[in-house]
Formats: C-alpha cells, sequence, structure tokens
C-alpha cells in the first residue's frame, strides 16, 4: 500500500552514523520503527535503533552480505536479522501481520504491506516509522497523540490486550515516559477487564517490564492508575504502598528499579524475588535493602566507618534514601557517607601464621578478635597497630 508520509523532518544526527548508515544503505527500503521514531519526535535521546523492511529475512540476509555487513539469525521465525557494521547491533525485522494470538504469543506471516505492519503494534506512537530522508508514516494518529502526550491503543483495546496481555505493562510503562495529561478511557476499561490475562504472562517478562515502569524518571501517575485499575496488586500481590514511593520520588530518589520496588513493597522481599525470578544479585539487593542497619543522622564517622566496613557505600546511602526520604538531616547523612573512605580490615590469615599460630580454627578466631577491637576503635587503627594487637592474643 502506497501512503504519503504525513511529515517530514530533518534526519537525525543517528542515521549518519557510519554503521547505520551502511545498513541502510543496503536497505535503502528498510526504516526506523518503534522508540527511535517517538524520541526523535519528543526530542530526547535515541537509545536503541530498530528496523522493518518489506524484504524477507532471507532477502535480507543476502543484502546485507553483498554489502560485508554480517548477518546473525537472531530471530528467523519473528523475521528479525541482526544486522552488525562496526561493532553495532541493528535489529531488521521483516513487515508481518498476525495470523494467531493467544494472549502471549503470535504466529506471524510476511508481508509488503507497512499499514498492516503498523496495524499489529500496540500503541499509536509505537507505529510511526521514519526513513532515511527524514519523513515520517503515521497511519493511526501516532504524532499528534505524542504531542498530546495520549498513550492510545491501535485499533480496539480489548482486542489489542487479548492479544498480548503483556501490553497492560506496557501501557503503563509508555505512560510513565510520555503522558502529558489524563489516561484514555477505553484503554483503562480495557486493561481493567484484562487485569486477570497477566496470571497467563511469564514471570521474567511481568518483571521486565515492572522494572521499566520504574525506572522512568517520574512513574507516580503511572503507578496511582496501575493500583487503581487491580494492575497493581496483580503484578505485587506481597503489597504495595504507591503514597510512599511517591514520597521518595517527588524527594528525588535514583531512577533505580529496584531501589524504587523496595520503597513501593511493603510485603516480603524474598518472596516477590523468587516469585518474579529475579537474578541472584536483584535479589540479594532487593532483600538486602529492607533489611540489615541502617545509619542514622547523628551517627559519628566512627559509627558510619563501622557500617562502611560490612556493607557498601551505595547500599547504606540507599537505605538512607528508603528511611529518610529528602529530609535536611537525611541529605546531609548521604553527604557524610558518600565522602567517607570505606575502611579495609589490613590482616588476613597469613599474618596469623607468621606469628608462629598453626593452621587451624584458632587463625579465625584470632582475625575476628583483632577485627572487632579495629571496629570498636572506629576502623583507625593501622595494619601495625593491628599487627600488635594480634601478637599480643597469639
Amino acid at each position: 500500500m502506497s501512503v504519503a508520509p504525513v511529515l517530514r523532518i530533518p534526519p537525525p544526527a543517528f542515521l549518519a552514523e557510519p554503521a547505520l548508515a551502511a545498513v541502510m544503505a543496503a536497505l535503502p527500503e528498510a526504516r526506523v520503527i518503534g522508540g527511535a521514531v517517538r524520541d526523535t519526535l519528543a526530542t530526547r535521546s535515541v537509545v536503541e535503533i530498530d528496523l522493518a523492511t518489506p524484504r524477507t529475512p532471507e532477502q535480507v540476509t543476502e543484502a546485507l552480505q553483498a554489502a560485508e555487513i554480517r548477518a546473525v539469525p537472531t530471530g528467523i521465525a519473528h523475521g528479525t536479522v541482526t544486522a552488525v557494521a562496526d561493532g553495532r547491533g541493528f535489529e531488521v525485522t521483516t513487515l508481518r501481520r498476525d495470523v494467531e494470538t493467544d494472549g502471549r504469543h503470535a504466529v506471524v506471516a510476511f508481508t509488503d504491506d507497512w499499514r498492516a505492519d503498523a496495524a499489529r503494534r500496540d500503541f499509536t506512537i509505537n507505529a510511526m516509522s521514519l526513513t532515511r530522508d527524514g519523513e515520517v508514516f503515521d497511519y493511526f494518529g501516532g504524532v499528534s497523540d505524542l504531542h498530546a502526550g495520549v498513550v492510545r491503543f491501535v485499533g480496539e483495546p480489548a482486542t489489542r490486550i487479548a492479544e498480548d496481555y503483556l501490553r497492560i505493562l506496557r501501557f503503563f510503562r509508555f505512560f510513565a515516559r510520555y503522558a502529558k495529561g489524563k489516561a484514555d478511557a477505553a484503554a483503562l476499561a480495557a486493561i481493567r477487564a484484562g487485569v486477570p490475562g497477566l496470571a497467563r504472562l511469564s514471570v521474567e517478562r511481568v518483571w521486565s517490564e515492572l522494572a521499566r515502569i520504574l525506572a522512568a524518571h517520574d512513574p507516580r501517575a503511572a503507578v496511582v492508575l496501575m493500583a487503581e485499575t487491580g494492575v497493581l496488586g496483580a503484578v505485587l500481590p506481597e503489597g504495595a504502598d504507591p503514597k510512599r514511593l511517591a514520597r521518595l520520588i517527588e524527594a528525588g530518589v535514583p531512577d533505580d528499579p529496584l531501589l524504587r520496588v523496595a520503597a513501593l513493597l511493603t510485603g516480603d522481599a524474598a518472596a516477590l524475588s523468587a516469585r518474579l525470578r529475579l537474578s541472584a544479585v536483584e535479589r540479594d539487593r532487593l532483600v538486602a535493602l529492607r533489611a540489615g542497619s541502617v545509619p542514622r543522622p547523628g551517627d559519628d564517622d566512627a559509627a558510619l566507618r563501622r557500617l562502611l566496613a560490612d556493607e557498601t557505600r551505595e547500599l547504606l546511602i540507599d537505605r538512607a534514601w528508603l528511611t529518610g526520604g529528602d529530609a535536611p538531616e537525611w541529605v546531609a547523612l548521604r553527604a557524610r557517607l558518600a565522602a567517607l573512605p570505606r575502611p579495609v580490615f589490613p590482616l588476613e590469615g597469613r599474618d596469623v601464621l607468621a606469628l608462629g599460630e598453626p593452621e587451624g580454627p584458632r587463625v579465625g578466631v584470632l582475625l575476628r578478635a583483632v577485627r572487632q577491637w579495629w571496629l570498636d576503635g572506629g576502623c583507625v587503627a593501622g595494619e601495625e597497630a593491628c599487627r600488635s594487637e594480634l601478637a599480643r592474643r597469639v
């Protein structure tokens, strides 16, 4: 289908970058799609660049190889080939139309119809495409919706949600990033009705979207809407307090998804971590954020050094955020923590052995005793002083 572009803009600077320019020279009919188009029109920085083309994956591969660009078959079943140029990867996906959907996955067929491909996308602001000459194609009013700050489904909201229930969470991610006013009423009605379908999603997909929602600079309105529609309770059945999160965001808490989950969560962090299958690193940090020693504004430097000897600076600062927010004394405390050097106990097991103590459990006992002496003194004793204390105890 031939449709005139609705907008012409000066070609964005990223189109002139050598790696992308080489790929688009090999595939001159390809267009930039998705987030790069949205963020270009919203005058935001572009992070990820994806392309679409009416060529089949085999034709894409042939064209890239003819241009001496590496083609990696990263998702052939769904029409995706990754073009690797100058060490950068760009996903190139053949235009598609849905044949069958089940709420989680879609069976697709390839097409050469740009509008048909746009029609299967979730939101109007996600259905635009951009040529290398700066022509923006917009089949469903995405440009006007983006400027108005409206997140609107392409077509009937309930139908789009039933195709993939993850679109419920994607709605709130887009709302947190792009919305400027009230949410689309038709979208909210369909979301409320579709909440039970969230149970059909893999927990990994749920966590990925939840983390991206909370990584937005200001997701307060999105989180409130999630609570009002029943979505928040469905994805965080352990319990959540949007007001507490809102207070910390207003206070300037960093755009850190795990820190914000810790602020939002009222239930068991270990249980949430297990249910959503967080990585071991994520689980340990989330649990640690909600447990352990919390520095206090009245702590002197010796007390803070003792805490720093056993915990990372970042973890202690984050706990201070969760406990005190932007109260002046807590702001000052975080500054003190950031400025204090982290003390390191200077002795190891070999230092005990060097004094003639044989290998065995007593080596650890002696080290722990001297370390406690070092902690009690505010972590300021140097290596020689610690050696002297150790020698006294051997």
